[in-house]
């Protein structure tokens, strides 16, 4: 009849045991290693699922410890000294007919649970070392990730030759600059430039010379210029300067600046370089689009070039010329 009893009560721990022990391992190891390797990076759920399994370890903890001290307690009663009556033998003879509690039985039960939860616990240690290494691991491999598509983008924006912005990062910009425009009517212009006789660099003294000089002319690009402007390399002998929250009049000056300071720089095979200028402003002189800004600002240079180089030509000045000269034709 005890044998039935210890069994019956047996069986029960064992899965009680068994259910703390899935709670307090296995169940957060599972929602760990999902939430940290099978969820994607932008997945909001994330938290959440590290959350649970954190709870779920915080409630198997629990019911073994809960399950430990109900199991001590009767072992605890067991070993309590009897009261004084029933030292003195006033024992009911219904107390004498009750099977008295199987000590080792119960002491056997409980370093038997001990063990288990210790072995839960040192398992539970070493696999969230385990898990620890791996998201270092994986962190590590984000921030690779990560660094290496910034350099990948940068290049993808950068000259080679110079090391400024390239057209196509340029085109970026100005679009958003002309949108900001449209939603805030803040100025903008846009200075294009190109530098005279430059074939005869290439051609006389060999394209490491010409590459020397683009270098050169992009150093003083730099050097003049707030760090909020756009400096590119558009092309060839080519360059475009987007100038943000900036008027007309203030782009005149900076490409006023530029090609005062430029006769004075000594490049490296000593020849003397120039450069000629073509400005378009908004809200002056084109409607608010990035083709029809470039457009203008590309007019005013070839203006500038026809008009003998090395000069600063504004797309507003293209139109008053053209108006006199088609006056002059008609009379």
């Amino acid at each position: 009849m005890s044998t039935d009893t210890r069994g019956t009560r047996r069986g029960p721990i064992v899965a009680k045991l068994t259910l703390a022990a899935v709670l307090t391992s296995v169940v957060p190891l599972v929602v760990a290693a999902y939430g940290l390797y099978g969820a994607s990076a932008s997945f909001p759920g994330t938290g959440l699922l590290l959350t649970a399994g954190a709870a779920c370890a915080v409630a198997g903890t629990t019911m073994l410890w809960r399950l430990v001290s109900a199991t001590l307690t009767p072992a605890r009663t067991a070993r309590t000294p009897p009261a004084p009556m029933e030292a003195a033998g006033a024992i009911s003879n219904e107390s004498k007919l009750q099977p008295k509690p199987n000590t080792d039985d119960a002491r056997h039960e409980v370093e038997a649970l001990m063990d288990s939860l210790s072995r839960v616990l040192t398992t539970i240690e070493q696999q969230s070392a385990e898990i620890n290494q791996y998201a270092s691991r994986l962190d590590s491999a984000y921030r690779e990730i990560e660094t290496s598509s910034a350099q990948l983008k940068e290049f993808s924006f950068k000259d080679e030759v110079t090391g400024l912005y390239n057209r196509r990062f340029f085109s970026i910009r100005l679009e958003e600059e002309v949108s900001r425009y449209r939603r805030f009517d803040h100025p903008v212009s846009v200075v294009l430039m190109d530098l005279d006789r430059f074939k005869a660099v290439n051609d006389e003294l060999g394209h490491g010379a010409g590459d020397e000089t683009l270098r050169g002319f992009a150093d003083i690009l730099l050097r003049n210029s707030r760090g909020i402007n756009v400096i590119c390399r558009y092309g060839g002998d080519e360059f475009a300067v987007l100038l943000v929250e900036t008027s007309k009049t203030g782009a005149r000056r900076y490409a006023d600046r530029i090609r005062d300071v430029l006769p004075a720089h000594r490049f490296a095979h000593g020849r003397r370089i120039t450069a000629s200028f073509g400005i378009a402003s908004l809200p002056e002189d084109v409607a608010p689009s990035p083709d029809q800004l470039i457009r203008a600002a590309d007019e005013a240079l070839y203006a500038a070039k026809r008009a003998g180089k090395n000069r600063v030509s504004l797309h507003g000045d293209i139109r008053t010329t053209r108006s006199s000269e088609d006056r002059a034709e008609t009379e």
